[in-house]
């Protein structure tokens, strides 16, 4: 987003969170899901995103080792959810020589866009569990509604 600090910030100062709007000069205008389909990439015509809700140690613990190669530690999730800041550390602390490095890199990159931009948790610090298996399944990810 470089070159675009300037508008960005004025988005920020003119958004209100009351009415999910941003209020400007000529108007009030909010983002759409078209817009979001446009913005992303993300088609919103085909299969819905589901998956089994499942917070127990062991799915957790057995994902976060498919997608990442490593366990979280006990300090590192609750019920199911894992912190952004340890899937962060799993991303950006390895070596990309491999093929499946890359495609763990790729999968703790889109697991992030999914916790934090598309279906964003309150907490912000936090993603759940149940997306990582609809990311290890990388090739459907295109096939999938996203609103």
């Amino acid at each position: 987003m470089k070159g675009y600090s300037a508008l960005l910030s004025v988005l920020v100062e003119r958004w209100r969170t009351k009415t999910h709007m941003f209020h400007l000069s000529v108007g009030e205008v909010t983002v759409t899901l078209e817009d979001v389909t446009h913005i992303f990439g993300l088609s919103v015509n085909w299969e819905p995103v589901t998956g089994r809700m499942d917070s127990s140690h062991q799915f957790l613990v057995e994902n976060c080792i498919t997608c990442f190669g490593c366990q979280p530690g006990p300090g590192d999730h609750i019920l199911g959810k894992v912190t952004l800041v340890w899937v962060r550390r799993c991303r950006e602390t390895k070596l990309y020589d491999t093929m499946e490095s890359i495609q763990r890199y790729v999968w703790a990159h889109i697991f992030c866009m999914l916790g934090t931009v598309v279906f964003l948790d309150k907490s912000t610090t936090f993603l759940n569990s149940k997306f990582l298996p609809v990311v290890q399944d990388f090739h459907w990810i295109p096939l999938y509604s996203w609103r």
